[in-house]
């Protein structure tokens, strides 16, 4: 399907690409202090605690940050160009460094509302990437 390099799927985050394999998002929720955490680590950074559930996240979020690459020699991503790398601020209160998709660069503003939507690699991985809110999904 692509030729993008795959994330390393590991015992830490298996719960999370399993999920996006099923388009939907998850993170884990620390059971000793509550705190949600991205990306998966075997502790918590708040409490240290290696308690931890996976919980269903809402998908949406907003901008916090981005930059837009115009020149990649890497012949895996040179065919996108341009694209959006971001950090999204879940209401979960994670930020998930992401790709932006469905808007031209130059109409994305910090703060902009967004939310999740999968881009299939292979049968096994999704990678979770952000696009505008629409406004049907409101």
């Amino acid at each position: 399907m692509s030729d993008r390099p795959l994330p390393r799927v590991n015992e830490e985050s298996r719960g999370f690409w399993e999920a996006c394999r099923r388009h939907e998002i998850v993170l884990q929720r620390c059971r000793g202090c509550g705190a949600f955490r991205y990306h998966a680590r075997a502790l918590c950074p708040s409490c240290l605690s290696s308690e931890a559930e996976w919980v269903r996240a809402s998908g949406r979020g907003e901008v916090y940050t981005f930059t837009v690459t115009y020149q990649n020699q890497a012949p895996a991503f040179a065919g996108r160009l341009p694209y959006v790398l971001a950090y999204v601020l879940l209401e979960e209160g994670v930020q998930m460094l992401t790709n932006l998709v469905d808007i031209e660069p130059d109409k994305i503003a910090i703060g902009m509302p967004v939310e999740v939507t999968f881009e299939d690699l292979n049968e096994e991985i999704a990678l979770a990437v952000f696009r505008p809110v629409s406004d049907t999904s409101a």
